[in-house]
């Protein structure tokens, strides 16, 4: 089984980087993606699991988001913080997990984080307007699983 890193090419992983820091430009939320290759068990509990893990729930105004892939087992969950959660329209994770699962079935799974992390953008930034004050809490890095 390939590594979850070598999956990517390093234009890859920098198209994907590149769409987090485009999607960051006008707001104050943050994006973060963590690629592993397999997840046992339910998808959710995982990236709940990660997402705490990585200190993402410690963000000033909650508002970070984990973009979470298990490539081998082809699963893949996005977790929003609580901030996002209060004003995220309750059909936008369907619709956003619709129009990635499109790319995904083509295995065109670069294509399906960075339009995920565009939409994602969208409505940080109609909630979360970029601050003068804003720091990055946030690596903008892929990061990759052992597993």
């Amino acid at each position: 089984m390939q590594t979850t890193k070598s999956y990517f090419t390093k234009e890859q992983q920098n198209d994907i980087k590149q769409a987090i820091l485009n999607a960051e430009l006008d707001t104050s939320g943050a994006i973060r993606v963590h690629i592993e290759n397999i997840c046992e068990g339910d998808v959710t509990e995982r990236a709940e699991s990660l997402f705490r893990k990585f200190k993402m729930n410690k963000t000033e105004l909650h508002n970070s988001v984990l973009f979470y892939m298990a490539l081998h087992t082809r699963k893949f969950a996005i977790v929003g913080d609580t901030g996002i959660n209060k004003y995220v329209p309750r059909n936008f994770r369907k619709t956003l997990n619709s129009k990635m699962l499109a790319y995904l079935r083509d295995d065109n799974v670069t294509q399906g984080l960075c339009e995920g992390i565009k939409l994602t953008g969208e409505i940080l930034k109609k909630h979360f307007p970029h601050r003068t004050d804003d720091i990055n809490e946030l690596a903008d890095e892929l990061s990759f699983g052992k597993k």
